[in-house]
């Protein structure tokens, strides 16, 4: 027979000294509990209610004879009681239900100590109910007001009561427990139980001899019989799970609604059963020794939590979390649970770690507190080097206990396996860091362990439950590289994918399958990281996958250009550009295929540079000078450009190169159309290139195209090209076809300080010079004179001409002042006169009406003149100018003195010319 072990996890809360108040000298026939009370109700029907410590707060006459029953309702503090009171006609007892409010006392002052307020008062027996033993008694509390109350009795009877007591809107019903009309075979009832389940509200009633269930949902009320064994008084309690529990000598047995459920054999016969807290409480009585034993079982643990020796115990209670036995002497037991930590300890001195942890999960303590325990207990079989009892146990504590605990200890014991153990739970739980999976995968590869490794890796649900990054390293540094690949791919890492293809296996040409695949933008990141390695080795495939990149070949990039995102979506080559260091052949290749493709690019700027560097260099090293902003540095600039220019590159390069050079003369004229201001290329870029590679061809074509034709000119300076150099300068210096002049007195100077012999170019330069009379002949002759290998010869023909020119026009210039000096002598007598005389300007005018007359008259007399104009209206109109008149101002009116039939008119500084009254006289008359 099993044998339970005892702890005492309970104690005694009062040291055994408490004891029912003196206030209740009568017998104790009913207790009940709840809201921090214990009532008790007396023989001598009084009910007194006793507070924390069975301190005695207050008591009442509750019926007349005595209190058989109670019970303190929980939602509603109501007390309901049941008892005797004498019948005042017929002095009998009867026995009557009664309604207490405790809420509300008689008087203000607070409860009676003898009466209380009754708010209802029922008659348990009448004529349809016929009167019977009360033997138990329970309350329901259904919907408040509705109470539902069972009462048991000794015939076999249940009388029930439901509704609103305390308004007495009730209705009465009866349970048979028995149906047999055997009056002396029916039993009483020994125990109710409520069980309600939803909508479900089911009566357990116990006898002697059964076990039996109403269904009280259902009308009519039926019936089922759940066993054909019952119990006495006091041995019947409900579960917190709404079994039914019995207890009977041989055992202790729990019924559900569809009969007798498990069964517990504990000897002796049950005087009391209760249930606390997920405990079933007994008190046990004895037959050989005659003693009462009062045990606490958890039954879950299968230990006896608490055990003593008990008096004869008339009740048994619970509240204020502890379980109080008031025994018939009136002592009072009060028991209370320890806390769980004292439990545990007392469980660990004695190394019951099993126990301890069925205890804490059977008390769902937090998870935090069962992981404690379960730690101790793992360290507990680590010490007895139990290590795979132990590492089982390290399991459960995952997510609360520190792994670097458990991975310390076993690493320090060389317990591989258990490791892999606890580490595979870890990553299970998706609490694995990246030092963990780095430990998990050593420890796989230490062990060689492949399947493992495969069921880790390649995990069916298709989720990893690691560190992606931390996996692929390593497993590369075990040399798994498949599996480091699986992992890649599966993780859409395709950076790491391509490294491992390249770097470690040399799969060039499936790394280039593998980008191919990719979705544009994808491919592009891992071209621009991997792409230098992959023009190493597969130049052409790389430029082939490039030419599809830049260039969306596929429908889907189509579809995408015609709804306008071309621009947006397709990258550039020039993103491109570094993965071509060092390979400067691809990256001409390339470029050349894009151009000849797309025309229309937004990079074309860029690319052109890019391809000018590489057509342009002399060594072909990587183009750098196109990622440097050329306006910053304005010693690259045009206004002072390079002039070490060397002879042509014509003349020392050929082959590849040369042909090159002549790739980069056709860009420069292409990408700089003649309806176009600016060419699509940086032109400082452009210049500086041809002359850092000795490109006269180019440089010459970029400074005419810029009108730079001085620095034209220096070009074939530098190279002593004098017959170049005339010819330059009679197609840039015709002034008639917008050229520079001024560039054969540069030519001149040039040949005046070269000190050669350069007659012949001399004289063709002077003839030009003197065509357009550039320059003075002193300029000339001053210039000329500094070239030593000059001499006068040179420059004879030149002065001839000159000498003759001057000759011819300073004779021009004695007529023309001769001229000159008789027009002056006539202007002055002129203007002597008009100062001296009057002049007289007659117009016949014919039959000229008078109205043109006066006309005539307001036109001059609007004129402003320092002089006075005397006007003669007659049939010949004449202007008189005469030095002065006398004039007068009346207010701000000019007077118009009238003398001898003549018109005078006072007007401002204005002296009308003979020519100027003519052309108004005439002006006016055809008007």
């Amino acid at each position: 027979m099993y044998q339970w072990r005892k702890f005492d996890f309970f104690e005694d809360k009062y040291g055994g000294k408490t004891s029912v108040p003196d206030e209740l000298t009568g017998a104790l026939n009913c207790c009940s509990s709840g809201r921090g009370k214990i009532v008790a109700g007396c023989d001598d029907g009084t009910v007194a209610l006793l507070d924390r410590g069975f301190k005695y707060n207050y008591g009442f006459q509750a019926h007349t004879s005595s209190v058989l029953f109670l019970q303190h309702l929980k939602q509603r503090n109501f007390l309901v009681t049941i008892g005797e009171d004498e019948e005042i006609s017929s002095r009998l007892p009867v026995v009557c239900l009664k309604v207490f409010d405790l809420d509300k006392p008689l008087n203000a002052e607070g409860p009676s100590t003898s009466s209380l307020d009754c708010i209802q008062i029922l008659r348990i027996f009448t004529k349809q109910f016929r009167e019977a033993k009360v033997t138990s008694f329970l309350v329901l509390e259904e919907a408040p007001p509705i109470l539902l109350i069972a009462i048991g009795l000794d015939n076999g009877c249940i009388y029930c009561i439901q509704g609103d007591i305390a308004r007495e809107h009730i209705k009465r019903f009866t349970l048979q427990v028995d149906s047999t009309s055997n009056i002396n075979s029916q039993l009483p009832i020994t125990g109710l139980g409520f069980r309600v389940d939803g909508q479900s509200l089911q009566l357990y009633a116990v006898t002697p001899s059964s076990v039996s269930l109403f269904n009280l949902a259902t009308q009519p009320r039926s019936r089922q019989n759940l066993d054909h064994i019952g119990c006495g008084i006091n041995s019947v309690a409900m579960s917190d799970r709404m079994e039914l529990i019995i207890g009977r000598p041989e055992a202790v047995y729990f019924y559900e609604v569809d009969g007798r459920g498990p069964c517990w054999a504990f000897e002796g016969e049950k005087k009391f059963v209760g249930w606390f807290r997920g405990y079933l409480l007994c008190v046990i009585e004895d037959h050989r020794s005659g003693t009462n034993t009062f045990n606490v079982y958890d039954l879950k643990n299968r230990l006896i939590a608490h055990s003593i020796a008990v008096k004869e115990v008339s009740h048994m209670l619970f509240e204020w979390g502890n379980v109080i036995l008031i025994m018939k002497d009136k002592s009072v037991l009060c028991i209370g649970e320890k806390d769980m930590e004292s439990k545990l300890d007392m469980l660990f001195k004695k190394n019951l770690y099993t126990v301890a942890i069925n205890l804490v999960q059977s008390q769902q303590a937090n998870a935090a507190a069962t992981a404690e325990v379960l730690r101790k207990y793992a360290d507990h079989l680590y010490s007895k080097q139990e290590f795979d009892e132990a590492m089982s146990q390290y399991t459960h504590t995952i997510g609360h206990l520190e792994p670097s605990y458990v991975i310390q200890k076993f690493l320090d014991a060389q317990r591989i396996y258990n490791l892999t153990k606890y580490l595979e739970k870890l990553h299970e739980k998706g609490l694995a860091s990246k030092d963990h999976t780095t430990l998990l995968l050593n420890c796989y590869t230490k062990l060689k362990d492949v399947e493992k490794l495969n069921a880790f890796i390649k995990s069916e649900d298709g989720e990893l439950k690691f560190d992606v990054e931390t996996a692929i390293k390593v497993c590369r540094a075990a040399n798994y590289h498949e599996h480091a690949m699986y992992v890649a791919k599966k993780a859409g890492r395709h950076e790491w994918y391509l490294k491992i293809l390249l770097e470690d296996l040399g799969s060039y040409e499936e790394a280039l399958l593998y980008i191919a695949s990719l979705e544009p933008s994808q491919a592009g990141v891992t071209v621009k990281e991997y792409g230098k390695t992959l023009i190493e080795h597969k130049p052409e495939e790389t430029i082939e996958i490039l030419m599809k990149l830049c260039t969306e070949e596929d429908e889907a990039a189509k579809r995408e250009a015609s709804n306008g995102t071309y621009v947006s979506m397709v990258p550039s080559p020039v993103d491109f550009l570094n993965i071509f260091v060092h390979h400067p052949h691809p990256l001409m290749d390339f470029l050349e295929k894009y151009t000849d493709k797309v025309k229309d690019s937004p990079a074309q700027l860029e690319i052109h540079n890019t391809l000018l560097e590489l057509y342009l260099s002399s060594d072909l090293n990587f183009p750098l000078l196109s990622q440097v902003d050329v306006e910053q540095n304005s010693d690259f600039g045009v206004k002072g450009s390079l002039v070490g220019v060397v002879p042509d590159v014509k003349d020392l390069k050929g082959g590849k190169d040369c042909e090159r050079f002549q790739k980069g003369l056709r860009l420069l004229k292409d990408a700089w159309p003649t309806d176009q201001e600016n060419p699509i290329y940086d032109v400082d870029l452009a210049i500086i290139l041809c002359e850092m590679n000795a490109f006269r061809e180019g440089l010459l074509y970029l400074y005419e195209k810029l009108k730079l034709y001085k620095e034209v000119i220096a070009c074939y300076m530098q190279a002593h090209d004098h017959e170049g150099l005339i010819a330059c300068c009679k197609r840039l210096g015709d002034s008639g076809m917008g050229g520079d002049p001024s560039l054969w007195a540069d030519l001149l100077k040039y040949f005046g300080e070269l000190g050669e012999e350069c007659s012949k170019d001399v004289k063709e330069v002077l003839t030009y010079i003197d065509k357009d009379n550039i320059l003075p002949p002193i300029i000339v002759l001053q210039t000329l004179s500094k070239n030593p290998c000059l001499t006068l010869s040179v420059v004879k023909d030149y002065i001839a001409r000159k000498l003759d020119q001057e000759s011819k026009l300073i004779d021009e210039d004695r007529r023309a002042t001769e001229k000159y000096q008789e027009e002056t002598l006539a202007m002055r007598k002129e203007i002597h006169d008009l100062k001296t005389n009057a002049r007289i300007f007659q117009l016949i005018l014919g039959r000229t009406s008078q109205e043109v007359k006066r006309r005539i008259t307001r036109e001059l007399l609007r004129k402003n003149n320092t002089k006075n104009l005397i006007v003669s209206l007659n049939r010949t109109l004449s202007f008189h100018f005469v030095p002065s008149v006398n004039r007068c101002n009346v207010g701000d009116h000019l007077c118009y003195p009238v003398t001898n039939g003549m018109l005078t008119k006072h007007i401002g500084p204005w002296v009308p010319s003979k020519l100027e009254v003519t052309e108004l006289i005439r002006a006016i008359c055809v008007s």
